[in-house]
């Protein structure tokens, strides 16, 4: 936890600048070990998974330089989905850079993308609710996706621009992930009256990553200004290369549904290459959706 406060106070005292990756191998300690990148990579990666949006500027080919963005959360809880649309576009608008890095926005954004960045404003007497259930280990009732969801909770935490509960619903043995802003009727039940889950089951933030199928690796192009969204909404890839003015990435996937999940909100700005499976289920996941 040391190593990663000090990683943490570095990045952000160095702001839009960033920091070489060597800098923060001797920062982090891993300076003379085996294999200093990967050992900062993992530290990188626990950092991007309690919350910070962390991006690698380096030119292609070069060292990697590591910059922190702080986004601005009081902005979602304070403002309405539409009304935080209109921020974003007048900050594009406005050439207002440092302000659109606070509202979570890609490099390069265009106004058109300031209406589809992911964001999950949540009422802050229900995230207070949720929160004290979590304290508190309370049953926790609510409406998800049109569903009354009975949930043991687990824990509350940050990231992608949304606050996540993750938690074991009643009678499932499986941690599940719900997006506090897409609850309502929330309420708790007395002090105790939840177990609290396993966190084993899912080692990783991101769902796809949790074992629901059978491992798979998955290749997904973007375009060069789109590869820190990507890396972003995805994590960290088995591989990464340059392919004309296209970033590929190989992930490796063991919850498919997770997968897609998070290609649909990265939308055009992402294209899947394979394998052919994964093509097909999407579209035949989308055509459902389109009633066709």
């Amino acid at each position: 936890m040391e190593r990663l406060v000090r990683l943490a106070v570095v990045l952000h005292r160095a702001g839009p600048e960033g920091v070489p990756a060597e800098t923060l191998i001797t920062v982090a300690g891993f300076a003379g070990r085996a294999d200093p990148g990967s050992q900062l990579a993992r530290e990188i990666r626990h950092l991007r998974e309690v919350g910070w949006q962390i991006d690698n500027i380096a030119p292609h080919g070069e060292d990697a330089r590591y910059r922190m963005t702080s986004i601005d959360g009081r902005l979602q809880i304070r403002l309405t989905a539409s009304q935080q649309t209109a921020l974003r576009r007048a900050a594009l608008l406005a050439d207002r850079s440092d302000l659109g890095d606070r509202l979570g926005l890609p490099q390069g954004a265009t106004t058109t993308e300031a209406a589809t960045t992911p964001a999950a404003p949540v009422d802050e007497a229900t995230l207070e609710t949720v929160l004290r259930a979590v304290r508190r280990r309370c049953l926790l009732s609510f409406r998800y996706k049109g569903t009354p969801r009975t949930v043991h909770p687990g824990s509350v935490r940050a990231a992608n621009q949304a606050w996540h509960l993750h938690g074991r619903e009643d009678g499932d043995d499986r941690v599940k992930v719900f997006v506090v802003g897409r609850m309502s009727q929330v309420s708790t039940g007395e002090p105790g009256s939840a177990q609290r889950p396993s966190v084993t089951n899912h080692p990783s933030l991101h769902p796809m990553h949790w074992e629901y199928d059978e491992p798979v690796e998955v290749s997904l192009a973007a375009a060069q200004p789109y590869a820190p969204d990507v890396r972003r909404w995805l994590g960290e890839a088995l591989s990464e290369r340059l392919r004309d003015d296209q970033v590929v990435f190989v992930y490796r996937v063991t919850n498919r549904a997770g997968l897609r999940a998070r290609l649909y909100q990265l939308g055009t700005r992402v294209r899947v290459l394979g394998p052919e499976e994964i093509r097909s289920e999407m579209l035949g996941e989308l055509a459902a959706m389109a009633g066709e």
